[in-house]
């Protein structure tokens, strides 16, 4: 029954809740020697342990620290300067360029944006006159048959050399 409370005694202190009394007396059982200790409680043990055996080893003292420290001169210590925010203005004004130059990037980028915008809705509506529409659509499929003309002279010359690569094979 004892191990169950030295087990709720270990969960607030795990979880940072336990008072000075109770972790004084976590400290007073694990200094103890106990045989059937479950193995979960062996490990708090040894930290337990560690710990009461950092607590006796004494700190060193160091007396001609303490004799230099009296001893030195109280204007060897450097006055603390405060610097006043106003100071720093170079900073404020990166900061200040920076945003007008994102805001005139944002506004140029909009305003040609909207440019675009417009020319494209007019281009898409240039002919009144359907016989017009009708003589630029019939100058741009020439142009493009002339092009899928050429395009097909490339691909029968490399029909003629599959030929060519097949016949070598052969022999």
């Amino acid at each position: 029954m004892e191990f169950n409370k030295i087990r709720e005694l270990l969960d607030r202190y795990w979880d940072g809740a336990s008072t000075l009394e109770e972790e004084e007396e976590l400290r007073s059982f694990f200094s103890m020697e106990h045989p059937h200790l479950p193995a979960d409680l062996k490990e708090a043990q040894a930290l337990f342990g560690y710990f009461a055996a950092e607590a006796d080893i004494p700190m060193p003292v160091f007396p001609e620290i303490e004799t230099l420290i009296a001893q030195a001169p109280p204007s060897a210590t450097k006055p603390v300067v405060r610097t006043m925010v106003w100071h720093h203005w170079m900073k404020y004004a990166a900061i200040l360029l920076m945003a007008v130059g994102i805001g005139y990037g944002a506004r140029q980028f909009t305003s040609r944006h909207d440019r675009v915008l417009a020319e494209r809705s007019v281009a898409s509506d240039t002919y009144d006159d359907p016989k017009e529409a009708f003589a630029a659509t019939q100058k741009a499929l020439a142009l493009l048959s002339r092009n899928l003309n050429k395009g097909t002279a490339q691909v029968q010359k490399l029909s003629y050399f599959n030929e060519a690569t097949d016949k070598i094979r052969a022999n």
